[in-house]
């Protein structure tokens, strides 16, 4: 089997990729990788904070590895420490990196190309699959997830902390992918038939966050090729 590590979000697509690679006997997958904005301990991309995505490691009972970045930084800097913490994977005999992606072919091709360099493999177990096919496979497995950020472009309020279940799904316009694989919602997933236990935690405060897009050169969050999506709706989930 090939020793293997998966990027972990916390969030639905993640803990499925999971699930279905340790079905498999042709992949090890031995330790969650994820970013966290070390300015507050929270997860980089949604905010989830860093309590949480421990207890749903120890309760699948795989190793996680945190990388640490700032919460404003540059592409550059961004690729430096990331090919940094998979050189060191590689020498700790890992050949293959796991991602929940399904059908974003520049996120695909960019991973791709960055750990070709590096001499590992990309591995996409829910490449090209009808999202609507797995959101529905997900729930009847017995995963149990909630929102924690929805874009607030093609989301109101209300879709934020709400359980994924089938009435969410159906309740999505028209507009919105299943999976939310446009960035139109992030999950944590607290509970699974790969959990020993579940995530006990309560919901806080939903608030709403807007951004601007930085105007110098040296942040990978630049506005060049498309307009942003500026205004978020956040749910602060607290351990209990």
């Amino acid at each position: 089997m090939y020793k293997t590590y998966l990027n972990w979000s916390s969030g639905k697509d993640a803990a499925l990729a999971l699930y279905k690679l340790q079905k498999t006997k042709k992949y090890q997958v031995e330790k969650l990788v994820t970013t966290v904005n070390s300015e507050v301990d929270r997860v980089s991309m949604h905010g989830l904070r860093t309590e949480l995505l421990v207890k749903q490691a120890e309760s699948i009972g795989v190793p996680l590895k945190l990388i640490e970045l700032k919460g404003t930084v540059s592409m550059d800097t961004y690729n430096t420490i990331m090919n940094e913490a998979v050189m060191n994977l590689k020498s700790e005999d890992y050949t293959h990196s796991v991602f929940g992606d399904i059908f974003l072919e520049d996120l695909k091709k960019y991973r791709e190309e960055q750990l070709d360099k590096i001499g590992i493999e990309a591995v996409f177990p829910l490449w090209k699959n009808d999202t609507k096919e797995l959101i529905t496979e997900f729930i009847n497995l017995g995963f149990k997830a909630i929102t924690l950020c929805v874009n607030a472009k093609v989301l109101d309020k209300s879709f934020c902390g709400r359980e994924i279940d089938l009435e969410f799904i159906n309740s999505l316009p028209a507009n919105v992918d299943p999976c939310g694989e446009n960035g139109e919602f992030h999950t944590f997933v607290y509970d699974g038939p790969n959990f020993k236990e579940p995530i006990k935690f309560e919901v806080g405060e939903i608030v709403e966050k807007k951004y601007s897009p930085s105007k110098t050169d040296d942040d990978c969050f630049k506005d060049n090729t498309r307009s942003w999506d500026t205004a978020f709706w956040y749910c602060d989930l607290l351990p209990k």
